[in-house]
This record gives structure tokens, C-alpha cells and sequence, in this order.
């Protein structure tokens, strides 16, 4: 019998992932390079320009420069990278904690809005265990942060819990609540296809505001005033509130750890969870790192293609 524990291990993709598409705001071509990459990398973002490396950008909130729309990190030399939110999610949904992502543009592809095709790209390389141990940032007190009726909380927990609650004026949304104890398998099975959303009466608006220039029915839910405009409809009755967690999952990955902790939102999104995790960092009482316990098994393994499903509990 093994004595090993799950996630006692740091993680890397197996093999390189080459991903090409448009940016959701920018409507421009971007490719995307996945990097294995050695234990205690973490995240990170290698911005090029004709093959030349211009900035090495950790994904870390301390990075975060921007959060209209969509989460936006950056450097100090004022080179950014957009729309990191799906990437990062599928990443840390996956439970990836090293990979270095070569990007040759300013934005993050959207592909269909949601983080399956990343999800998809990673399983069909596997994902590659190291020897060196697992890092956990643990919340020790609770940290809340309100602004309105939008507010957002972590709590101490065991594992990492995710509660979202979504209120929209629009009959189409409307109040949705879920609540996930995350793992690898559900992040897959529960949200990683949901997609981004928007309204219609608001892309006159994005377009003049410079955003929103390469949305279109393929990669966005199109929310009418009484209607789902895109044809097919939705993937799911909470796909909503679903990619509202999506988007935490990949906001919150910029702690540079996976968290133990539960998170509550209500009514929230990029900016809430940038704040609430802002505010935790910043209070050295409220969290500290805590490591793995050490398994007897030295072995790393690799985990591919169909064999990573059934590693995540699927």
C-alpha cells in the first residue's frame, strides 16, 4: 500500500503546449507557449517580441496593475500581460505550481471564453510530478473586505473551499450561489467550460472604451434583454455564477501558492478578489507557508494524457 499523500508534490506540465488565438479586448493574434519548468519557478509570464525576451513577469498579486474587466499584471518598466485569469485557473485548477508561459503579445488568448481548451491542451501532455515538496499558503484568521453590497472573505479551512454568490438586475442571470471544496477533478468536471458573459448594451461602450474588440458569439456568452443571443444558449443553467468561480480560481493563484483557505464572494469579481488577497498578504498574522509532509515514496511520476483525469479523483 502507498504511503504517499496527494498534492504532497510540486508539479510541472510534462511536455511544451504551443496555443494560438485572439485576445478577447485586443482582437489581436497571440501565441502561447507552456514551458515545463523546475520546482519553486512558480508562474510566470515571458513576454517576447520577435523571439527577444522583454520581461520575466511572476504571477503575483504584488504584479497585478490593472483589473477593468479582466485581471492585468504587469512590471515595473510597464509591459503587461491581459486576460490572465482562464490560464491561471486551469493551471492551479490542475494543481500546476511551475510553468513558465512564453507570450508574444499583450493579452492572454480567450479561445471559447472558458479554460477548457487549456484544460485539454495540459491533459493531452500530462502533468509531471517533481521531488521537490508541495508549498501551501495557510490562512490562519479570517480576512474580509466589503465595498457596497460586494464583499469577500477567507477563512481558515482544511482544504480550499470556494463559495460565489452572483446578483444581476437581468432575468437571465439573476442571483446564483454555488459552493465547491476544489480539487483537479471538479475544477474539470464542474468549471472549467464555463464562459466569460457580457451584455449587449454594454459593447458600444467597450468598443469606444478600446475593449471587448475581439469578443464575438464563439468566445462569449452575449446576454440580450430578454435572451441568450448566442445559438447553442448556455453549457449549463449556472454557467454564470460558474465562471464567476472560474475567475477566482485564477485570481486568487496569484497568492504564488495553492491556498489553504475557504473563499467567500458575494456580488464580486476581479477587483474583490485582488483586495481580499491583497489584504491577507499584507497582514503577515493572518497566513504563513506550510509544507507538504514528506511521502515515502521517492519516486516521481508523470501522470499523461487520460491517466491525469483518473490522478485527479475523476
Amino acid at each position: 500500500m502507498s504511503n504517499r499523500f496527494i498534492g504532497a508534490r510540486q508539479t510541472t506540465i510534462a511536455r511544451d503546449i504551443k496555443v494560438n488565438g485572439t485576445g478577447v479586448h485586443s482582437g489581436a493574434p497571440v501565441s502561447v507557449i507552456l514551458h515545463p519548468a523546475a520546482a519553486d519557478t512558480g508562474l510566470r509570464f515571458l513576454v517576447t517580441k520577435r523571439g527577444r525576451v522583454t520581461a520575466d513577469i511572476p504571477a503575483k498579486v504584488c504584479n497585478v496593475k490593472n483589473l477593468t474587466l479582466c485581471t492585468v499584471i504587469g512590471n515595473e518598466d510597464g509591459i503587461t500581460v491581459s486576460t490572465v485569469e482562464h490560464l491561471l485557473a486551469a493551471l492551479r485548477g490542475l494543481q500546476i505550481d511551475n510553468c513558465v508561459i512564453e507570450i508574444d503579445s499583450k493579452e492572454v488568448p480567450i479561445m471559447d471564453g472558458s479554460s477548457q481548451p487549456f484544460v485539454e491542451a495540459i491533459d493531452e501532455v500530462g502533468i509531471r510530478e517533481l521531488s521537490a515538496p508541495r508549498r501551501f499558503l495557510k490562512v490562519l484568521k479570517p480576512v474580509r473586505v466589503e465595498e457596497g453590497e460586494c464583499w469577500g472573505e477567507l477563512t481558515p479551512h482544511s482544504g480550499f473551499h470556494l463559495d460565489v454568490e452572483i446578483d444581476f438586475p437581468s432575468p437571465i442571470i439573476g442571483k446564483q450561489r454555488l459552493a465547491f471544496e476544489m480539487s483537479p477533478g471538479v475544477f474539470r468536471n464542474e468549471l472549467c467550460n464555463a464562459r466569460t458573459f457580457g451584455f449587449m448594451s454594454d459593447v458600444e461602450r467597450l468598443w469606444k472604451a478600446g475593449l471587448a474588440l475581439g469578443a464575438n458569439l464563439t468566445n462569449t456568452v452575449a446576454i440580450g434583454d430578454d435572451r441568450v443571443m448566442n445559438r447553442e444558449g448556455l453549457r449549463d443553467p449556472q454557467e454564470f455564477v460558474r465562471h464567476k468561480m472560474l475567475d477566482a480560481v485564477g485570481d486568487l493563484s496569484l497568492s504564488g501558492h495553492p491556498i489553504l483557505g475557504a473563499y467567500r464572494s458575494v456580488k464580486g469579481g476581479h477587483r474583490l478578489n485582488s483586495l481580499v488577497l491583497q489584504k491577507l498578504l499584507e497582514d503577515t498574522s493572518a497566513w504563513t507557508i506550510v509544507q507538504a509532509p514528506r511521502v515515502r515514496d521517492t519516486r516521481p511520476m508523470v501522470f499523461e494524457r487520460g491517466a491525469v483525469a483518473a490522478a485527479a479523483g475523476e
